[in-house]
């Protein structure tokens, strides 16, 4: 017969599942019911099929009974199960002697019945029948409270393959092995991923996965996971959940612009492929890949917004707190947002959890020895000598057990004096470096991550490196008056993409070898693309469909002013203050202070602008102070709305010549201050 042919075939592609199927055994042998439940296309009716089989090996009876289009109401429950059986459902059941297994499949659709279900239905049925129920919800709290059920059930969270089992199914289909880890990225491990794939392979001789590029595949599995979105703000918050690593109420109220997302945050927490964790919701896996992937492909502009407002948030949150930890969460999830990037994506561990901390350096930390392991004796006495002289620039990385699996050194170039700096090789040439193209200011601080490793595996791509990056992040974020960074390597040649796309120039200049062993180092000066202007440059290039076509400001759209140059051209623009014609030449207008409020787009007229609101903001400054009011006085009718000449200034004021020039210099001095804190950073 054709059902029975059927079932073979479905048989003889059956994969894995053996722990699960080991269950069924169980059960056979002694139970009642079995309920599985998992996300829609992970495998629930493949595996009831393959149950049905093997009751076929056993010549156990059993019925398959998919109750999707049921009207959920006992009646039609009652009359759909009797068709099939073509009896009175317990006259059949009651007159049978031996095991009976009864199927029902896509128990989430008559998910009101539930209550007669259990506390009707079921308490009918014979000891000798073992119901296995299969749907996309766990239980409810009534199966899990009922202390009778409790002893009668067993439960089944049905997950995806394991990558033996995923690998050994793309085998089956005879999918090419070079193939097998961008599918495997993608799906992970979901049945119906790897089935929906393996039949485009099927039906195309030339066919290479690639997820954005396969539309088809993607909506499919989103009508598998989300068969009905209620309104477009809730799939707007699907689309927000499917981005972010951690969905929360006050993640959704910023990213959907609305007052109270109450009621969407609990609809995502009750769908079948969310789940719930520490710090918040987050869906299956494969459900993020297909949201995702459709979202791009169907809206690129919504994506480009959700993750421009997302980013907000993450950076909002990040300036108002202080907290190590919370900084290093923050930043965790605000990188996860680049994990989509084919070159992002492989120099990331993007499991990290919470194994792993961040800690300072503590008494009996083997530090010494792991770089000696890595890098040498001679590198290993640098070591020594940088942790003794800067103990608390070491941030440790400690796993379970609270050793050192790994750190990084941030060594403070601008605070190392010329004795010990040609002990070390390394610091010396970014040093010079320094000296010969990016010269320190008054105030401005550079950093060398002079060692950075991971106990086990150095400098390879582990969940030890990725929280290295973190606190690298880190620091670049929270360090004031950071001028310039560097990072070696010793394969620059293997980070050189990754570090490309976080602005990270390779500075041959500044290679050096210790121990025969050379490094290459990567540099960023964070007085050309500040902090800010970073972040934005990366999110933009995340959400282009070409990275590399976004450039990073160039190097020369910035002036780098001593902090004399920079008072001189102060005291200039407000003179020029008046005559906006008169600004265009100031050197101002392209420093730091002017740069971080502006776009790749502002002219120098909106530069102006800018310009002339931060002298106005600084002057304003002076009128907080009873004692600095004088010098506001003075400014005001000599710059701000300035007297034809300076004696009529003094005169207007009422003051002697000369107080009134010594007053003007006090109050530029003070401006001039205010403007090179902001200059710098601090």
């Amino acid at each position: 017969m054709l059902a029975g042919r059927l079932s073979s075939a479905r048989h003889s592609q059956f994969v894995g599942r053996t722990a699960e199927k080991m269950l069924f055994e169980s059960v056979l042998a002694q139970g009642q019911l079995l309920y599985i439940h998992g996300p829609g296309g992970v495998g629930k009716s493949t595996l009831l099929h393959e149950y049905a089989y093997r009751c076929q090996e056993l010549h156990i009876p059993a019925l398959y009974l998919d109750v999707r289009n049921l009207e959920p109401v006992p009646q039609s429950f009652i009359t759909a199960l009797e068709r099939a059986m073509d009896t009175p459902y317990l006259d059949f059941l009651n007159a049978l002697t031996t095991r009976y297994v009864l199927f029902i499949d896509t128990y989430e659709t008559i998910a009101p019945l539930d209550d007669w279900i259990r506390e009707h239905f079921l308490t009918l049925l014979p000891e000798n029948v073992l119901v296995v129920l299969a749907g996309r919800l766990p239980p409810s709290l009534a199966w899990r409270s009922d202390h009778g059920w409790q002893t009668l059930i067993r439960t089944l969270l049905l997950r995806n393959f394991n990558p033996d089992e995923s690998r050994g199914y793309l085998a089956q289909r005879q999918i090419p092995q070079d193939q097998h880890p961008v599918i495997l990225n993608f799906t992970h491990g979901h049945p119906l991923a790897l089935s929906l794939i393996a039949d485009a392979f099927a039906q195309r001789q030339d066919f290479r996965f690639q997820p954005e590029e396969t539309p088809d595949i993607v909506r499919t599995l989103l009508e598998k996971f989300v068969q009905k979105v209620p309104s477009p703000a809730h799939r707007a918050a699907l689309e927000v959940c499917g981005l972010v690593r951690l969905t929360t109420e006050s993640l959704l109220k910023a990213a959907l612009g609305m007052e109270d997302p109450h009621e969407l945050f609990d609809w995502l927490r009750g769908l079948s492929f969310i789940e719930s964790g520490r710090g918040g919701l987050f869906p299956h896996d494969l459900a993020r890949e297909a949201l995702v992937t459709d979202l791009r492909w169907r809206n690129p502009d919504w994506y480009t917004e959700l993750h421009r407002r997302v980013r907000a948030y993450y950076a909002n949150h990040l300036d108002q707190t202080t907290n190590p930890q919370e900084q290093q969460r923050i930043l965790f999830e605000y990188i996860y947002l680049h994990r989509a990037s084919p070159v992002v994506r492989p120099f990331f561990d993007w499991k990290l959890g919470g194994t792993l901390v961040s800690d300072g350096l503590q008494n009996g930390d083997n530090l010494v020895d792991m770089v000696q392991k890595y890098e040498g004796v001679d590198s290993a006495s640098l070591a020594r000598l940088w942790l003794n002289h800067f103990p608390e620039m070491v941030t440790v990385i400690r796993g379970t057990d609270s050793s050192a699996a790994g750190f990084v050194l941030q060594l403070p170039l601008h605070q190392i004096d010329t004795t010990n700096l040609i002990q070390d090789p390394g610091a010396l040439a970014c040093w010079r470096y320094l000296q010969k193209h990016a010269p320190l200011r008054s105030g401005e601080q550079a950093t060398l991550f002079r060692f950075w490793m991971a106990a086990d595996s150095y400098q390879a791509v582990s969940p030890i490196q990725s929280l290295i990056f973190v606190n690298v992040v880190r620091h670049y974020l929270t360090t004031p008056s950071l001028a310039f960074t560097f990072f070696p390597c010793a394969d620059p040649d293997f980070w050189e993409q990754v570090f490309a796309y976080a602005d990270l120039k390779r500075l041959p200049e500044a290679d050096f070898e210790v121990g025969n062993q050379r490094y290459g180092v990567y540099g960023h000066d964070w007085r050309v693309v500040p902090p800010m202007a970073w972040l934005a440059l990366l999110g933009e290039r995340e959400t282009a469909a070409a990275p590399q076509m976004i450039p990073a400001p160039t190097p020369d759209a910035l002036t780098v002013l001593s902090e004399e140059d920079f008072g001189e051209a102060v005291s200039q623009a407000l003179r020029f203050y008046p005559r906006r014609e008169l600004l265009r030449g100031s050197p101002l207008l392209y420093s730091r202070l002017v740069i971080e409020h502006t776009s790749p787009n502002t002219d120098d007229s909106e530069r102006i602008t800018i310009l002339k609101n931060l002298l106005k903001e600084a002057a304003d400054t002076l009128q907080q102070s009873p004692k600095l009011a004088k010098f506001y006085r003075v400014i005001y009718h000599t710059y701000l709305q300035p007297a034809e000449t300076q004696e009529q200034a003094a005169e207007l004021l009422d003051l002697p010549f000369s107080t009134y020039r010594r007053h003007l210099k006090s109050g530029v001095q003070h401006i001039t201050n205010f403007l090179w804190e902001l200059e710098i950073g601090q």
